[in-house]
């Protein structure tokens, strides 16, 4: 085979992934609050998936789904504070830039259906701020008084 011809079968596999790779990070970009998609997954992967799963699917006892669901919380009274002081977000060992790119992120990424009108996104200022009053115990109960609160709401 010719030196010419194998250097384009040799390249031709790496400029399609790299191709797909910019258009997956183009699409991320148009996400509101998300200055960097690539490094909000990278977080994702590394400090939630292990509990929330991959999918966001959770398992509905000590980590609760996200998928389809964590939007919602954006919605009722309280929603939006609860998601900056839930343990998992306001004890993770990342800086608040990073971790407001990643809430932003995660809320897009799994429940975009219900992102409500006019969302404002998480900055590093206000993620500061929530998670310097983590929920502990009164997580739960509070959850489960918001999630009730959905039904009130027109956004299902």
């Amino acid at each position: 085979m010719k030196p010419g011809r194998l250097a384009l079968l040799l390249a031709l596999p790496l400029g399609i992934a790299l191709a797909a790779a910019a258009g997956a990070r183009a699409d991320e970009a148009a996400i509101p609050g998300v200055h960097d998609a690539y490094q909000a997954r990278t977080d994702y992967q590394l400090k939630c998936q292990g509990c929330h799963r991959p999918d966001a699917s959770g398992d509905d006892h000590s980590n609760p789904p996200m998928r389809g669901i964590v939007a919602r919380f954006l919605s009722v009274p309280g929603g939006r504070e609860f998601i900056g002081r839930v343990p998992g977000v306001a004890t993770v060992d990342l800086p608040d830039d990073r971790l407001a790119n990643l809430v932003n992120w995660t809320i897009y990424r799994f429940d975009r259906a219900h992102v409500p009108p006019g969302f404002k996104p998480y900055t590093a200022e206000e993620i500061g701020r929530l998670r310097q009053n983590p929920l502990r115990l009164e997580r739960a109960g509070m959850r489960a008084r918001l999630v009730a609160a959905f039904a009130k709401t027109n956004n299902d």
